[in-house]
C-alpha cells in the first residue's frame, strides 16, 4: 500500500516535466517561425521589452509613394526631451535581398540612437518585382529627399543626414551616395549627405548567381553599372561623403570582401573611408547587435554612433559646406 502514493507522486512528476519540456518546444518552434516570417520584428519586440525606450518616441509612418512598401517610419526624442536645438538625423534602410522587409520591424533602431542623440529615419522602398532595379534606389533616393525637406519639423537637422543600410539596404544607400544620378532626381548631390554606412552590403556581386540578384538585376541593360565601385570616379575624395563599413568574417550570404573591395577603392581615390571586421559574426549578427540585450555586449552600435557625431558636428558640416561652395 505505501508504494501506490510515491508511484502516483512520481507520474506527476515525470508528467509535469514532459509539460514543461513541450511548452518550451512549442515557444522555440513558435519563435523560430516568427524569426522565419519577420526576424527584424522579432527583434524589436525583445528589445522593447528588454532595452525599453526611455525618452524615446515613434513620432509616425509617412507614405512617400503609392505603394504601400513606400514609407517612412520616424523616431525622435519624445516631446519632454525635445530642445529647440536641431539633432543630427540617423536615416537607416532595412535589408531583405530586395524581397522582404518593412521599416516598421525595425523599431529597435530608433530606440538605439535616439538616446545617444540622433533623429532616426526608417526607409522602406518597393520590394520584389516592382522594387527591382532602379526601382529600390529610386525610393531610397525619395526617402533622403523627404527627410531634407520635412526632418526639421521632428527635430532634425536637415544638413546633417547620414544615410546607413543593412545587406540589400547597404547597397541602396552606397549606391545612393556613390551614382550621382539618384539624388540628382531629388535636387541633391552625394555633397548634401554628411556620411555612409554599410553593414554586411553587397557592393560587388556581377556577375550576379543568385535567385535574388537576378531578380532585382538581371533585366538591367548595362549590369556592370549597379555596381557601387563602378561608380568611384577619380574625384571621390572630393564629392564622395565619410564612408563606413562594417562586416562579420563569417559571412557567407554577402562575403565580406565586398568591403574590403569598396573600401579600398574609396581609400585610392582619395574618399574617406572607415571599414570594422569582426571576426566572429556572421551576416545577421552587425544588425543584431543594435538590438538589446545584444548592444550592450558589443560595440557595434558605439561605433555607428561615433562615426556618425563625427561626421555631422558642426564643424565639419561647416568645412565641407565651404569647400562645396569654393
Amino acid at each position: 500500500m505505501s508504494g501506490k502514493p510515491k508511484t502516483g507522486a512520481r507520474r506527476i512528476v515525470i508528467w509535469t516535466i514532459a509539460a514543461i519540456a513541450l511548452a518550451a518546444v512549442l515557444a522555440a518552434a513558435a519563435l523560430q517561425l516568427a524569426i522565419r516570417r519577420d526576424g527584424p520584428a522579432v527583434l524589436s519586440a525583445i528589445d522593447r521589452l528588454v532595452g525599453g525606450a526611455h525618452e524615446v518616441e515613434h513620432k509616425g509612418t509617412i507614405s512617400t509613394g503609392d505603394h504601400p512598401h513606400q514609407k517612412l517610419v520616424v523616431w525622435a526624442p519624445d516631446d519632454n526631451t525635445t530642445a529647440n536645438n536641431t539633432l543630427p538625423v540617423l536615416l537607416f534602410v532595412h535589408g531583405g535581398s530586395w524581397r522582404s522587409g518593412d521599416p516598421e520591424s525595425y523599431g529597435f533602431i530608433g530606440r538605439a540612437f535616439v538616446p545617444k542623440g540622433f533623429v532616426v529615419v526608417l526607409g522602406g522602398y518597393r520590394l520584389g518585382e516592382a522594387g527591382a532595379y532602379p526601382a529600390m534606389l529610386e525610393d531610397t533616393a525619395s526617402a533622403i529627399g523627404w527627410t531634407r525637406r520635412n526632418i526639421a519639423k521632428y527635430g532634425g537637422d536637415p544638413s546633417r543626414i547620414v544615410i546607413a543600410g543593412h545587406s540589400a539596404g547597404a547597397y541602396n544607400v552606397a549606391m545612393a551616395a556613390l551614382e550621382e544620378r539618384w539624388l540628382a532626381g531629388e535636387g541633391l548631390s552625394p555633397g548634401d549627405i554628411a556620411g555612409v554606412i554599410g553593414l554586411s552590403g553587397p557592393y560587388d556581386f556581377y556577375p550576379f548567381d543568385s535567385d535574388s540578384t537576378k531578380d532585382a538585376f538581371g533585366h538591367a541593360a548595362e549590369p556592370e553599372q549597379t555596381q557601387p565601385a563602378v561608380h568611384i570616379e577619380g574625384d571621390a575624395g572630393r564629392i564622395t561623403p565619410p564612408v563606413l563599413l562594417i562586416h562579420g568574417e563569417k559571412d557567407t550570404l554577402v562575403y565580406p570582401r565586398n568591403s574590403r573591395f569598396l573600401a579600398s577603392k574609396l581609400t585610392e581615390a582619395g574618399a574617406a573611408a572607415q571599414s570594422r571586421f569582426y571576426p566572429e559574426m556572421e551576416h545577421n549578427d552587425p544588425l543584431i547587435s543594435l538590438a538589446a540585450p545584444w548592444r550592450a555586449r558589443r560595440d557595434v552600435d558605439d561605433r555607428i554612433a561615433q562615426f556618425a557625431a563625427e561626421v555631422t558636428s558642426r564643424d565639419t558640416v561647416s568645412v565641407s559646406v565651404h569647400a562645396k561652395t569654393r
